[in-house]
């Protein structure tokens, strides 16, 4: 299974550079809503045992993923408020066409999926499309996958203290090496760009941000953890062996994207 592991994790680090490597922000884009796509395949798959979700504005609510860094600066923050309201009415037009046969169960997870999955991952392409938005990128996956993989190794060999019931094989010991791997890794990738590329930024601030990014990341993480939980699966799928799906892969990305997106606005 570690075997399956590392192999499996290679291929998704070779996959994310190919991603970052694309030059066009339109191709990059696309790649995420793909992403997006067999992600939200995986959610509905497993919240289709307790609940009848209405598949086709989740997926197609993933186009926004790939339109967001078309709207106009000046309009986004519209078009983001008028987004929500907008499925809920669709949602609630699809419970009165079906006489209720659609029930208020179905139209909450499918809301939930929609702001779980494309309404967090169109983050990333809001990074993307950033002054050096593809480094940027590079900060949340670290986090992201930094804290992820140091918990899992160190907590697997030296935790003792269990976290959760959420997720019992998570000890505290895993979390904070991994969230203290994650800051360490950020740093060592701000000195990179800083003494290559002649970036400016701040190690105190790097380090704070991934900090934060990590300890978010690790609720994501949490929040992938309690929705399997309900609906009584261990892996959202077998895509990616060792690791589960697409869904438990991204998880702690997902919920770490919005949040970087604001604090690289800030800085």
């Amino acid at each position: 299974m570690d075997l399956q592991r590392i192999i499996s994790g290679i291929i998704v680090v070779l996959g994310l550079l190919v991603i970052l490597l694309m030059p066009n922000t339109l191709v990059t884009a696309i790649l995420f809503a793909i992403i997006a796509i067999i992600a939200m395949n995986e959610y509905l798959g497993a919240i289709s045992k307790v609940c009848n979700p209405i598949k086709w504005v989740t997926y197609l609510s993933c186009i926004i993923v790939v339109t967001i860094n078309y709207i106009p600066q000046q309009y986004i923050n519209l078009v983001l408020m008028g987004t929500v309201p907008t499925i809920l009415l669709i949602l609630f037009a699809q419970v009165i066409a079906t006489d209720m046969k659609t029930t208020f169960k179905d139209i909450a997870y499918t809301f939930l999926g929609i702001c779980y999955i494309p309404g967090f991952m169109m983050f990333l392409s809001l990074i993307n499309g950033m002054e050096n938005g593809k480094f940027l990128l590079i900060y949340a996956f670290i986090a992201a996958w930094g804290t992820d993989t140091f918990a899992y190794c160190i907590g697997k060999r030296l935790g003792k203290h269990k976290f959760s019931k959420v997720s019992p094989k998570k000890s505290i010991e895993g979390c904070v090496a991994g969230t203290v791997s994650a800051v360490i890794l950020t740093l060592l990738y701000t000195l990179i760009l800083n003494k290559n590329l002649s970036f400016e930024y701040s190690y105190c601030i790097i380090g704070i941000s991934a900090l934060v990014l990590s300890l978010i990341g690790q609720i994501g993480d949490f929040a992938a953890s309690c929705i399997k939980r309900y609906v009584d699966v261990k892996d959202y799928s077998n895509l990616l062996p060792g690791h589960g799906g697409m869904l438990d892969r991204i998880d702690s990305v997902l919920f770490i994207a919005p949040f970087a997106y604001i604090l690289f606005t800030m800085i």
